[in-house]
């Protein structure tokens, strides 16, 4: 489910929000970026159990604190950076729901004993940022394509339809089913050839972190993927509060073009879940929960050094099953080879907008493609690149347009232009409301954010309607956890953005 989909929880709870808003920005201290927005909510955290409706558990776990950054614990105990500590959630509760951001869940028909879905293999046009539409490959209008989520011991139905002008198969990554119902082109099926419909069927053994895709190696290359998400039949322990999913991918994009080229060798447009950031969402939760978060890397070559801010996680898994817990192993990066999956969990003891990124430079950003031409650095004055050429690196390509010509050092980027309408959409998003206004200029390419708010924090961002100053939530997590001493304010400049 899309985290900007209005609940119902957050629209019954939308009126209750004016009025603590209101109180509020009444009784902070100014801290925004914005005309100071007195910022929000009591200078205190909020009580560790004020979580209504979930379970009372406790907060401390042998010198471990689920709200206090810590490193507490025996190396050799269950709750040694808060390794076994549960969350808010009680495993009765059955498994938290999953979420991957800006992908929609595939909906099911009970038939026959199945859970009966349809996808539809298509060519699909996605916004990998605000203005920059590109064409590419997906199922259901969606790339990736939407979410199949069941439970261990399901039987599933497929219904898959190919609207694409070329035959192709759907494979279930890593399923122990049936070898004709495997989705091999040629090897166990013949083609589903264009206009034409197929059907799979098979028993849901494991419980884990799977996917669909193509298999026609250029499909996948054009985007063609999706999760398939199995609960197991008995809820994990510890359990987790939050379940999240991100899907990363590459493609080759000519700074001319809409559609990649994947025959390519190069890799220029970075996605994560079918954005690049900062159009990316972020991925908010509560002080104190657990939470889990599945990365897929369906990139056609490259592996990706997943690195966490400000919290320490622990491997649990990766695309076959939850390890077991005396083989977790605590990291701060993960390196995430092509068609792997990892799983982290983790406790958000840390408040704070907390980047979530591929660590490698090329892909903490887009257009890093050579050579440097007119099209990335359009109506932009080159002077103070082209000024110390003496310096340039040398390059096998000739033109006599300067501005085909690969810059002298410093490299500053100049690609993507933050228009005005870029920017509104990039604030369009409850998810994003309340952060500095210059969050935006650091969230490129294959990056995005993770957001650990105090409850009354977090209901304002997420339940509520409320228009929330640029600034203000940073402001008031600085105040209330940081050094308010050294703090220092977003230029003023970005204010109108």
């Amino acid at each position: 489910m899309d985290q900007s989909t209005p609940s119902p929880r957050r629209q019954f709870l939308k009126g209750s929000a004016i009025a603590a808003a209101t109180a509020a920005l009444s009784a902070g201290k100014a801290l925004g970026q914005n005309p100071p927005p007195e910022a929000a909510g009591p200078a205190s955290p909020m009580p560790a159990h004020a979580h209504s409706g979930q379970s009372a558990v406790a907060d401390e776990y042998e010198g471990f604190s689920r709200f206090k950054p810590s490193r507490g614990s025996n190396p050799d105990g269950d709750y040694y950076i808060g390794k076994l500590v549960p969350g808010f959630r009680s495993i009765a509760d059955g498994p938290a729901p999953f979420v991957a951001p800006d992908l929609e869940k595939l909906p099911y028909v009970m038939k026959d004993g199945a859970k009966q879905f349809e996808l539809v293999a298509q060519n699909v046009r996605r916004e990998f940022l605000p203005g920059y539409p590109m064409d590419v490959w997906g199922f259901n209008g969606s790339i990736p394509g939407p979410t199949i989520e069941v439970t261990q011991g399901d039987r599933i139905r497929i219904i898959v339809h190919n609207e694409l002008p070329e035959e192709t198969t759907v494979h279930w990554h890593g399923f122990e089913l049936p070898v004709q119902q495997d989705g091999s082109m040629t090897l166990t099926q013949n083609p589903i050839m264009p206009g034409k419909t197929h059907v799979y069927e098979f028993d849901i053994h494991e419980e884990g972190t799977f996917f669909y895709h193509t298999h026609v190696a250029m499909q996948e290359a054009f985007g063609m993927v999706g999760w398939i998400i199995v609960h197991p039949r008995q809820v994990f322990d510890p359990p987790v509060d939050r379940d999240f999913g991100l899907i990363f991918q590459n493609f080759h994009i000519q700074p001319n073009q809409t559609i990649s080229d994947s025959w390519s060798m190069d890799w220029n447009w970075h996605t994560i879940n079918g954005r690049s950031g900062p159009f990316t969402t972020p991925l908010v939760v509560k002080h104190g929960e657990r939470v889990r978060v599945r990365i897929m890397n369906f990139s056609p070559m490259q592996h990706h050094p997943i690195h966490l801010h400000g919290h320490t996680f622990w491997l649990t898994g990766h695309e076959g099953a939850r390890t077991p817990k005396s083989s977790w192993v605590p990291r701060n990066t993960e390196l995430i080879a092509v068609a792997q999956a990892s799983v982290f969990e983790f406790v958000a003891n840390n408040p704070g907008d907390w980047m979530f990124h591929c660590h490698m430079v090329h892909h903490m950003m887009n257009h890093m493609v050579r050579p440097a031409g007119p099209r990335i650095r359009q109506n932009s004055d080159v002077s103070a690149f082209l000024a110390n050429l003496e310096q340039r690196p040398a390059v096998d390509f000739v033109h006599t347009d300067p501005g085909f010509d690969t810059p002298g050092y410093p490299q500053g980027m100049k690609g993507m232009q933050m228009s005005e309408e870029f920017m509104k959409s990039i604030w369009s998003r409850r998810e994003v409301q309340g952060m500095r206004t210059t969050w935006p200029m650091s969230i490129m390419g294959l990056m995005t954010a993770l957001r650990v708010l105090p409850a009354d924090l977090y209901h304002r961002v997420m339940e509520t309607d409320e228009e929330i100053p640029k600034g203000a939530i940073f402001a008031e997590i600085v105040q209330r956890f940081g050094d308010l001493a050294t703090y220092q304010k977003a230029p003023m400049m970005m204010q109108n953005h």
